[in-house]
């Protein structure tokens, strides 16, 4: 199968979208399909005949990401020579756009995964408010009710599409993680390395630092949880704008020895990363599929996290971790980690079923998953029933196509100009 993936963000730009992205592509790969990519610039990527980039804004409005700049026949050269089966777009906006013209120009069928909570980063453009949140809603439901199928990472992602209104075939199908390079990683080098001592009690975080992953309430929590057990240190991996926000709240309460930031991590060096903590924590509620409490779990430590989208499925409260209610305060969530770090026969039970957790997430189950969804939907598609279509036909198909699109951001617009209902928002109790 030849399938093409468009996404507003890849490699080497740290995030779950963008390695969600790479490990489809791995994984599809590996199992004997072709795959192209079409993504933004970056600085720092490498070259590959597989991945067509094209020009982009970077680091737009301060933030890590690119932001597409139009560029006419580019893309459309780069597909029609590829001849995909099918198209997988990963945005409902910019490259998503593209993605669908596409699949309408090429005739195939279009699949797209909602990755993200929209409404949750509408700080990274100018102007935010209520307003344009209810326009990301928007739009990316119409953006769902043009495609031919919706994959969700999580089922209360799934259900909460169906409840703003998607009426495409949505399909639960989460982000695949390798748990074996995830078990095997060597904690004992890691700590070392960062000068952890080997009795220390590690409280750990991976992700990136960003605004909207509530990392001011995690910062507040450990370090009440710092200040009650002298022995324990927080290991704290990643980088973005938050990070010295993060740090500075850690160091004003005289904690910075305490304290280990080496930034983003990749390879043996984050599974090593995992390796080194205790216990991991987590307070974000802008998840689809929380990746990162997986590829934790796969190292088999127990997770403290906040219910929410995405989290609620992975963790199970005193089984593979403790979850708390969306209400839950800081010192909440630090009574609960340290009950998890004190009592060992629940820490011990935890470890061991977020292992077998872990289990449910390998790659290989997840992308054979989706490759089971693309064989079904490209079977399924109902191409053109003109061999030879008429130029006229094709002219008026791509207004169409284009009014689609418009009128996608369109109503948009008017969603933003009105109050939203309860079920344009996200459920999280």
């Amino acid at each position: 199968m030849k399938i093409a993936l468009f996404t507003n963000t890849y490699l080497p730009h740290v995030g779950g979208v963008a390695r969600s992205v790479k490990t489809l592509e791995d994984g599809c790969r590996r199992l004997g399909h072709e795959v192209r990519v079409i993504a933004p610039e970056s600085d720092g990527a490498e070259e590959s005949p597989d991945v067509l980039r094209v020009p982009a804004i970077q680091h737009f409005n301060g933030s890590d990401f690119s932001v597409r700049i139009p560029f006419p026949n580019v893309i459309r050269e780069f597909i029609e020579d590829f001849g995909p089966d099918l198209i997988h777009s990963h945005h409902p906006f910019l490259l998503g756009d593209a993605a669908f013209r596409e699949a309408w120009k090429m005739e195939v069928p279009i699949i797209f995964t909602h990755h993200t909570l929209y409404e949750r980063y509408t700080h990274y453009v100018p102007l935010d408010s209520p307003a344009l949140k209810r326009a990301a809603v928007q739009l990316s439901v119409e953006y769902c009710n043009l495609c031919d199928q919706i994959v969700a990472p999580s089922q209360s992602i799934a259900d909460l599409l169906q409840r703003r209104g998607v009426t495409t075939p949505i399909r639960t199908i989460p982000t695949g993680i390798d748990t074996g390079f995830f078990a095997g990683g060597e904690g004992g080098r890691l700590r070392a390395k960062m000068g952890i001592s080997p009795e220390a009690r590690v409280i750990g975080h991976v992700g990136r630092l960003a605004q909207e992953k509530n990392l001011e309430f995690l910062a507040e929590a450990v370090a009440m949880r710092l200040e009650e057990d002298a022995k324990a240190v927080f290991l704290l991996v990643g980088n973005g704008d938050a990070r010295w926000a993060v740090l500075d709240s850690l160091r004003k309460r005289n904690l910075e020895t305490r304290i280990h930031a080496p930034g983003s991590l990749s390879g043996d060096d984050l599974a090593a990363a995992y390796a080194a903590m205790d216990w991991f924590v987590f307070a974000s509620q802008s998840e689809t599929q929380g990746i990162v409490l997986a590829e934790a779990m796969a190292a088999g430590k127990p997770v403290v996290a906040l219910d929410g989208p995405g989290v609620r499925e992975i963790v199970r409260d005193r089984e593979n971790g403790m979850l708390l209610a969306t209400t839950a305060s800081a010192r909440d969530f630090a009574g609960a980690l340290g009950e998890l770090m004190e009592d060992a026969e629940l820490r011990t039970r935890c470890a061991e079923n977020a292992r077998k957790t872990a289990a449910e997430y390998d790659t290989d189950v997840c992308v054979r998953a989706m490759l089971d969804c693309y064989q079904t939907l490209v079977s399924g598609y109902v191409h053109s029933e003109k061999d030879v279509p008429m130029p006229w036909d094709r002219l008026m198909e791509s207004i169409e196509i284009e009014w689609d699109l418009l009128s996608a951001k369109m109503s948009a617009a008017a969603a933003a100009m009105t109050e939203p209902i309860p079920a344009t928002e996200v459920k999280l109790d």
